[in-house]
Parts: structure tokens; C-alpha cells; sequence
């Protein structure tokens, strides 16, 4: 079964509840998936917009579409989602004093509605409403409201207060994740509390009955027209279903090696290793250049010795002088004053700097 393949290991006795560590890695499964997955579809929609681009215009929403269908066929298979499933973790409702139910039981319905829910649509909505803020802040650099307009002042008043709301947002969960180390707290985030709900550690007899469910699932036989139908349907969502967790499950490594990889905080060690190599200096062809001719200061000229001013390069050798020395030195003596190298007016080179 794939639901409960060989990333899944029993709790011993007494171990139900998952550490903060656990916890909070199955919560950066999904997170690493789509911006991975959203970069993938990037990549398809630049090399061809015509057949791909509306993959990326709709990202979200086909996202969210998928997300719902894999959460879903994994709450009512495995009473969890994919990355809970996957650290080998399940939901079981609040305050039930008794026997915890197997997996395979299920959650009730009005826990299992709302944690599909809180699982699909609230990072949906947080996704959209972070896109809206960028836009809007966007919109008020380039905005051609005039400044005492209502809605300028409303959105300004919307992005003025939104760096506190969502400050407070990310101190819920923070808050809420040192109350669970230190045993205050049943959650480790505040959305299975909203869901009614706490994890635990499977247990051997969850394993088993996850196992039987599916051999049984694969095993029956249905003989009526009606039932062969709704049959023929569970069996494609769920064939739909189990393709999108088993794909993800092999590639779940592959895509968090992607999203490390086009992270921000890693473009430089990214550069370091894609970089080409820096090119080699001019060979001297007559004689080598005078070292104290060079300042230490790059930005200065090597023949007047103060900051350059409209910076210009030898094509012949690639120093860089001011313009007038660089002339000057040039006209009077058709060579680089660096290396030597035989040097008309025609190779001087005008740099541009980005500030320019």
C-alpha cells in the first residue's frame, strides 16, 4: 500500500505524541512542494507560453484543486494529510478520553471537513491576499489617485497595517509551537486546534489495518450497473489521488532540493559554482607592466592617480583610465600605459555603470 509504504514506522507504546521536530517537518512538506512545483510550471510556460501559459496563469487554482483532491483522498483513507501520512502521523479528535479509533475508522465529519479546509484553503486565501499586498504596494510607487482620494487612503491604510497583522499571524504559531515543547499545548499549530483535532504516532495496529483496507479496496468485487459506476469513480479519484501522493512522495526530496536551489538565501553559493571562471589577465607581449604603475584602489586611474572620471577602457588591454589621460596617453603614444600593447584611438571603450 502506498499510504503507508516504508516511511511509515510504529509509535511504541507510550511515544504517541510526535516531537516539535516531526511536527514541524511535515509542515514544511507542503510548503517546499509548491513553490518548487511553481517553478517547474514557469519553466513550461517560458518555453511555450501558447501551450503552457495558462498553467501558470491558473497556477493557484489548479494548485489548490489538486491539493484539495490529494488531502482529501488521504484524510478519509488515513484520517491525515499527505505530509502527516508521510511522517507516519494521524489525526484523532479532541477530548476523546477513550480508546484512540485506528486510522482506517476515519475522523468525523465535522472534523474532517474542517481540517480539509484549514489545510486547503487557508494557505490558498494567505497566498492570495500576500500577492494582493505586492500588487497594491505596486500599485501606490506608480498609483495615479490623487492622494486624498477614499481609496488610496484605504489601501494605504491596508498596507500600513498589514506587516502587524501578519506579524501577529506568524506569533500565534510561534507561541503556539513553544507551548507544545514545553507540554502546555496538545497542537503544535494553532489550525488543529481550530480543526478540533491533535496528532499522534501510528501505531502497529493502525499499520495493519491500513494494509488490510487496501487489500480489501483492491480485492472486491462490485456486481450492479449503479455500484460499478460510483465504483469506476472512487476507483479513478482514487487512482488520481494515489498517482499525485505517489509522485509526490518520490519526488518530495527532488522538489525540496529545487526549492533550496532557487532560494534567495543561496544564490550566492549558487553563483559560486556556476560561475565561469574569471578571464585570465593580458599576456605581455613586450615587456610586463609596471606593478607600481597599478593603484590599489580600483576605482582610481593609473595615470593621474585620482577617482576616475567618465570611465573608459582599452579594448586592447581592458585597464580602465579616466577618458582624458586615457586620450591623451594614447594620441601621444599609441600604446596602453599598463602593458605596452600597441593601442590606437579607435579602442577606447566608454563604460557604462548602472548608476549612469
Amino acid at each position: 500500500m502506498a499510504e503507508v509504504g516504508a516511511h511509515l514506522t510504529a509509535a511504541p507504546a507510550g511515544e504517541e505524541r510526535p516531537s516539535v521536530f516531526e511536527a514541524v517537518a511535515q509542515d514544511s512538506l507542503m510548503a517546499a512542494v509548491k513553490p518548487a512545483l511553481q517553478h517547474l510550471v514557469k519553466v513550461l510556460a517560458e518555453s511555450n507560453p501558447a501551450r503552457y501559459g495558462f498553467l501558470w496563469q491558473w497556477f493557484d487554482e489548479i494548485y489548490v484543486l489538486l491539493d484539495l483532491l490529494l488531502q482529501q483522498h488521504y484524510l478519509a483513507r488515513c484520517s491525515a494529510s499527505f505530509s502527516e501520512n508521510f511522517y507516519s502521523m494521524k489525526r484523532i479528535p479532541m477530548g476523546d478520553g477513550r480508546r484512540q479509533p485506528l486510522a482506517t475508522a476515519g475522523l468525523p465529519k465535522r472534523q474532517h471537513w474542517k481540517s480539509l479546509l484549514l489545510l486547503v484553503l487557508v494557505p490558498y486565501l494567505k497566498g492570495k491576499l500576500e500577492k494582493l499586498v505586492s500588487s497594491l504596494r505596486e500599485e501606490d510607487e506608480y498609483s495615479i489617485h490623487p492622494p486624498s482620494s477614499s481609496w488610496k487612503r484605504f489601501y494605504r491604510a491596508f498596507l500600513a497595517a498589514y506587516p502587524y497583522v501578519n506579524m501577529t499571524w506568524e506569533g500565534w504559531f510561534l507561541i503556539q509551537q513553544l507551548c507544545y515543547i514545553l507540554g502546555k499545548a496538545e497542537h503544535h499549530s494553532p489550525m488543529l486546534k481550530l480543526a478540533g483535532v491533535r496528532l499522534v504516532r501510528l501505531t502497529a495496529e493502525d499499520i495493519q489495518a491500513l494494509e488490510k483496507k487496501w487489500a480489501e479496496t483492491t480485492s472486491s468485487q462490485t456486481h450492479s450497473f449503479t455500484s460499478r459506476v460510483q465504483s469506476a469513480l472512487r476507483r479513478a479519484l482514487g487512482g488520481i489521488a494515489f498517482s499525485l501522493s505517489t509522485g509526490l512522495s518520490v519526488s518530495v526530496f527532488f522538489l525540496q532540493f529545487l526549492d533550496w536551489w532557487y532560494s534567495s538565501e543561496n544564490q550566492e553559493t549558487i553563483k559560486s559554482l556556476t560561475a565561469l571562471p574569471t578571464p585570465p589577465p593580458p599576456v605581455h607581449l613586450e615587456h610586463e607592466p609596471s606593478s607600481a604603475l597599478l593603484p590599489s584602489l580600483k576605482t582610481v586611474c593609473p595615470l593621474c592617480r585620482k577617482v576616475r572620471v567618465n570611465a573608459t577602457a582599452l579594448a586592447t588591454s581592458g585597464f580602465v583610465f579616466c577618458y582624458r589621460c586615457a586620450h591623451a596617453y594614447v594620441k601621444a603614444h599609441q600604446r596602453c600605459p599598463v602593458t605596452g600593447y600597441a593601442t590606437e584611438l579607435q579602442h577606447l571603450v566608454k563604460l557604462y555603470s548602472p548608476e549612469s
